[in-house]
């Protein structure tokens, strides 16, 4: 039966678009970090560690933005569900890209010193805060407002984000490092596309300026007074599982985007170019997929994609690790595939799957909070572990597989004992009658 607080697929479209373009935005300041933490800002920032040393120094700033995603989505987290979730979109926007316009800005070690890479780390911290809030906000407000029977559907318009992001940042990076020298690139090229984050997320704040609160919050009477009080309290078990099965997720995905470009460049000996081309070429094919794995949780369930997606995490590692190191373009672009495919069998479902996890007047705290707490077991440790392993390692960075596959595996476990939720309806539940 049409609820009829729903709303039709013009609006739908307009609704999920926005919010994609949004998420893409701050993805985007997001994933440039990684990539120029990747690239240049080790010798830049860290000019007196080894070449290894300072790359890991510099995969820790990228780290501190993982720790403090969930500080963010708690604080976000408890205006979306004490206000609303439409605000929190507005907000964390602001705050992501202003921070991502500054660290363009920064002057290098050479420059101010000791100042440099402090300026550095509050900076990422900052982004981390801003990212912890978006994706709740964003997830919410698409899936809040679609019907039951196509939700997966709608609410994967915001993960696509973070691929559109990536393309961008990485587009931008790619077009820089093929026209500049080396030199000019780590004089002034690398900060560019930070500086493009500015005009981008006025024109976020643009589309999301038309959008509407979600008509499940309008619904909810009693607002939880301290919404993450409430989570720790009902709910604790459900985000630790949230979290670690998430936690494969974000492991793949910055081995595949972060890792592999330091390790590529720096060990192998590929071209800067080749490397992203390679990435960028196997993120285009997990974006485009994202709908229909989406469309396929409306018909068979969240969890069993999540768990097949798990599974195939944990048989791919090896081989992924066994492409990358040879060198050769292809098989890399191969590798990554594999591993993305894997990806996104998991996150495409997500934007659906968590609220419908979550009770209404916590919603936009938990789910957050599980999902950026992911990220930290997932997204900051992996490049920082991986990077170790493999100078510890032989021809092949094997430990990096077995790292991998180890991770895959907890989140599988993890992905078991939660429920399905497909399909149920986000509103308010009736209240009791005598």
């Amino acid at each position: 039966m049409h609820d009829a607080r729903t709303v039709g697929p013009p609006s739908m479209l307009r609704l999920a678009a926005a919010s994609l373009a949004g998420t893409a935005i701050e993805f985007y300041d997001f994933f440039v970090y990684g990539t120029a933490a990747a690239l240049v800002l080790g010798p830049l920032f860290f000019p007196t560690f080894s070449p290894v040393a300072g790359t890991l120094a510099a995969f820790g700033t990228f780290g501190v933005g993982f720790v403090a995603r969930p500080l963010g989505s708690i604080l976000f987290g408890h205006f979306g569900d004490r206000r609303g979730r439409r605000p929190v979109l507005v907000a964390s926007l602001l705050l992501t890209g202003a921070s991502t316009v500054a660290v363009g800005c920064v002057p290098s070690y050479g420059s101010i010193g000791v100042a440099a890479p402090v300026l550095l780390l509050m900076l990422r911290f900052l982004q981390g805060l801003g990212l912890g809030g978006e994706w709740g906000g964003a997830v919410l407000l698409t899936a809040e407002h679609a019907p039951a029977g196509r939700r997966g559907l709608w609410s994967s318009f915001p993960q696509i984000g973070p691929a559109v992001g990536f393309l961008l940042a990485n587009g931008v990076m790619l077009a820089l490092s093929a026209t500049l020298t080396d030199a000019q690139f780590a004089q002034w090229g690398w900060r560019v596309p930070f500086w493009v984050a500015g005009a981008l997320a006025l024109g976020g704040l643009w589309l999301r300026s038309s959008l509407v609160e979600s008509p499940r919050f309008l619904e909810i009477d009693d607002h939880a007074r301290v919404p993450l009080a409430e989570v720790v309290r009902d709910h604790w078990r459900l985000v630790l599982l949230t979290a670690g099965a998430l936690s494969v997720g974000y492991a793949i995905f910055y081995a595949v985007t972060t890792w592999s470009l330091a390790y590529g460049t720096e060990r192998l000996g590929v071209g800067r170019t080749e490397m992203l081309a390679c990435i960028m070429a196997a993120v285009v094919v997990k974006g485009s997929l994202t709908p229909l794995v989406a469309l396929l949780s409306d018909r068979y369930g969240r969890r069993p994609l999540c768990l097949l997606g798990c599974a195939a995490a944990a048989l791919w590692m090896f081989p992924m690790v066994g492409l990358l190191a040879t060198g050769a373009p292809l098989l890399m672009f191969l590798g990554f595939l594999g591993a993305l495919l894997a990806f996104v069998t998991m996150f495409a479902v997500l934007g659906a799957y968590l609220p419908e996890l979550y009770e209404p007047r916590v919603r936009c705290t938990g789910a957050a909070v599980g999902y950026n707490l992911g990220g930290v077991l997932g997204g900051a440790l992996t490049p920082i572990v991986a990077t170790a392993l493999a100078e510890h390692g032989g021809h092949v960075p094997w430990g990096v597989g077995a790292y991998l596959t180890g991770v895959a595996l907890f989140s599988l476990g993890c992905f078991a004992l939660l429920p399905e939720t497909r399909p149920v309806r986000l509103a308010v539940p009736e209240p009791a009658t005598g």
